[in-house]
């Protein structure tokens, strides 16, 4: 068969469904053989955007999201998403066109060493040199995508690789069970746990696969030990159990830290350190550490682990719930834990009476998303100011029902992203909370939304400026460079697109307005005048902490 013919073939044996992206001419054969296959072309408006549907897609199913450009610029555009998709541990398989293989070796028209540049930014990275060689390629591109810790990976088709013939077949994929810990490590792990008089137990990234998730609560319950999650890990543990000390990850010392500042062991459990560095929580390097995770650990002078358990993680806390129930008299009451949790219940619910008019706290503004959001319910954060009380103040009840990029960070996420989680969940409500800064890096996708029928509502925060800069700068020096910038008329923008359009003014009208945003058929648009006055307050006040008791 021909070589894109087979390519796709490929995909569809990887259980593939729909590709996000934006072709060019270098991959036309490929285009005309998805065509005639039962994989979903979805055209977006700009490959960046394309790249984090694919990963919002990867991290909600946990089969890697996939996503297409063409060579040169098209691969430029997609590689901020493509490393998004990788430091946030989604499966992601990124495909590029790429020159006839016949003129790569000189100077030549959009030409470009796009595997090299992707390298850095994926697991693997790889140009089709071959047809024949299109089974292994794609099979090792998804093998490595959804090998713990998941990424990213690329694969580069040349035009004139995809028009050849090919005398092979697809690779049917393996499902492997991952390597499990030995008895005698998590023995180890035990017996530190048991020494302890006040662990907590760090939840990270990959606490948020569902088997992960279903077994810490297990720990958590049977050893009463108190989880304290990344601004990733949100809803591993629910919000609503009392062993949830909720997020982590504000540099500032917050009531949370409190928890980890009197703990003598902390259990990191699917950690990453690019998400709240060691030295944060750790300042001395003294803690003791028992780490579990699917990998070993990274090295850092401020973590320095005791005993390390790698291997599948639910398995390793299913390991550890059996030495609990083994011996039910290992159990931890930590008074201060409740403290904690009482202390920042109260500060969630501080400002839900708000009735200020011209500009919405953004505690009232959470506080409202969260009530009119279910507990299965997906909500979408962008990059900016917003991200900070996102963290803070929005709590989940479920894994996956908060999406944060905190690995990589990038602006412009949120939107494209609330896209490819109605794909998924067209049963759910999907709220992407943005920027004006953010919101407006990637608007064109509000065309992508309204074309193929995204129920979503996306809020916007608008204070005309960098705000979340302006906060940093204000904190370090007591002042901030000019960073603001006009905006358009919000419900022209909407109107222009096709979408249903909100400016909200009074707090006490927020929640009823959402309610209706939701109700709406087609994607909608609600602005509100955010009050950043609030974002030095809560500097001046988490400075000022003092931790209960």
């Amino acid at each position: 068969m021909k070589a894109s013919d087979l390519f796709v073939r490929c995909l569809e044996a990887e259980g593939v469904s729909q590709i996000f992206g934006v072709p060019g001419e270098e991959n036309a054969d490929l285009m005309m053989s998805l065509e005639d296959s039962s994989i979903e072309f979805v055209l977006t408006r700009h490959e960046q955007g394309a790249a984090f549907m694919a990963e919002v897609h990867g991290r909600l199913t946990g089969e890697p999201g996939v996503c297409l450009g063409t060579l040169g610029p098209g691969a430029t555009n997609l590689i901020t998403g493509v490393a998004d998709a990788d430091m946030d541990r989604a499966p992601l398989v990124v495909i590029t066109g790429q020159a006839d293989s016949e003129r790569l070796h000189k100077e030549s028209h959009q030409a470009m060493d796009v595997v090299s540049m992707m390298r850095p930014v994926t697991r693997w990275s790889q140009s089709v040199i071959h047809p024949d060689n299109i089974p292994e390629i794609v099979r090792k591109a998804f093998k490595l995508a959804t090998a713990e810790k998941p990424g990213a990976c690329h694969i580069e088709l040349p035009e004139d690789i995809a028009g050849r013939e090919a005398a092979v077949q697809p690779i049917s994929p393996e499902r492997m069970r991952r390597p499990v810990p030995d008895d005698t490590i998590v023995d180890r792990a035990f017996e530190v746990i048991r020494s302890a008089t006040r662990p907590i137990v760090l939840a990270g990234n990959g606490t948020i696969r569902k088997r992960a998730s279903a077994q810490l609560r297990k720990f958590a319950e049977r050893s009463g030990i108190g989880v304290v999650s990344t601004f990733m890990a949100k809803g591993c543990v629910d919000m609503d159990d009392p062993r949830s000390l909720f997020t982590i990850g504000l540099q500032s010392k917050d009531l949370v830290a409190c928890a980890v500042d009197a703990a003598d062991v902390v259990v990191t459990v699917g950690y990453d350190m690019v998400e709240y560095h060691p030295h944060l929580w750790n300042p001395k390097g003294d803690k003791r550490i028992v780490h579990l995770d699917f990998l070993p650990a990274e090295i850092d002078a401020h973590y320095r682990v005791e005993v390390e358990v790698v291997g599948d993680l639910a398995h390793t806390l299913w390991m550890l719930n059996e030495r609990l129930e083994a011996q039910p008299g290992v159990r931890f009451e930590a008074a201060q834990h409740a403290a904690v949790r009482r202390e920042m219940i109260e500060e969630f619910s501080a400002h839900k009476d708000d009735d200020t008019e011209g500009t919405i706290r953004p505690q009232k503004a959470l506080w409202d998303a969260r009530r009119v959001m279910g507990p299965k319910d997906v909500l979408l954060s962008d990059v900016g100011a917003h991200k900070m009380w996102i963290a803070r103040y929005y709590q989940c009840h479920e894994p996956n029902t908060c999406l944060i990029p905190n690995g990589f960070c990038s602006m412009g996420f949120a939107l494209p992203g609330a896209i490819a989680a109605s794909r998924v969940h067209p049963d759910r409500r999907i709220l992407a909370i943005c920027g004006d800064a953010g919101f407006l890096m990637n608007c064109q996708e509000m065309e992508t939304a309204k074309r193929i029928g995204s129920r979503i509502v996306a809020m916007v925060w608008e204070d005309h400026a960098y705000g979340l800069i302006a906060w940093k700068q204000q904190g370090t020096f007591g002042r901030h460079t000019d960073l603001s910038f006009g905006n358009p008329d919000w419900l022209m923008l909407a109107g222009a697109f096709g979408w249903h359009g909100h400016r909200v003014e009074r707090s006490r009208d927020l929640r009823a307005t959402l309610e209706s945003a939701f109700e709406e058929d087609g994607p909608s648009l609600v602005v509100i005048p955010i009050d950043y006055r609030e974002n030095q307050l809560l500097s001046e006040r988490l400075g000022r902490i003092a931790c209960p008791i």
